[in-house]
């Protein structure tokens, strides 16, 4: 819901070496490809910074011999490469599923669940663009 009225939207997919088009329900938005290639972009940006803090961390790991585990001031070297190992793990797993809703955008099955092949709602599409399971299909895979 946007300002109070529900959007439903009637996006008009055109495969770009193709030519072809299909309609489906899906965010009300301009460019569907553009906003995922943006969010590639950003993707991409936080993961190259999470990947030095954590090359960083792990070289003052090994430039120092003291003792993190009793350190009164902070967290220890172990649990900050944890964290930044985590969060690294997560934008990867983000990367990976914009790159396959980029990769589904060009083959013309974009916004077409994965398991039933009925449109993904333009509602879920909207929240999560990289939504490969209708709502229906995310519940009963427990997701």
């Amino acid at each position: 819901m946007r300002d109070g009225h529900a959007i439903l939207v009637e996006l008009r997919v055109t495969r770009r070496d193709s030519g072809q088009t299909a309609d489906m329900n899906g965010p009300s938005t301009p460019d569907v490809r553009q906003l995922l290639e943006a969010e590639l972009a950003h993707v991409r940006a936080r993961l190259a910074l999470l990947t030095d803090d954590f090359d960083g961390v792990v070289a003052a790991s090994r430039d120092t011999n003291a003792d993190d585990e009793h350190d009164p001031e902070g967290a220890t070297i172990a649990f900050e490469r944890s964290q930044l190992s985590a969060l690294v793990r997560q934008a990867q797993g983000q990367l990976a599923e914009v790159e396959a809703a980029l990769a589904r955008w060009d083959e013309g099955a974009y916004g077409a669940c994965e398991t039933c092949g009925q449109a993904i709602g333009a509602g879920r599409l909207e929240a999560r663009p990289t939504a490969r399971l209708c709502i229906g299909c995310a519940r009963a895979a427990g997701g």
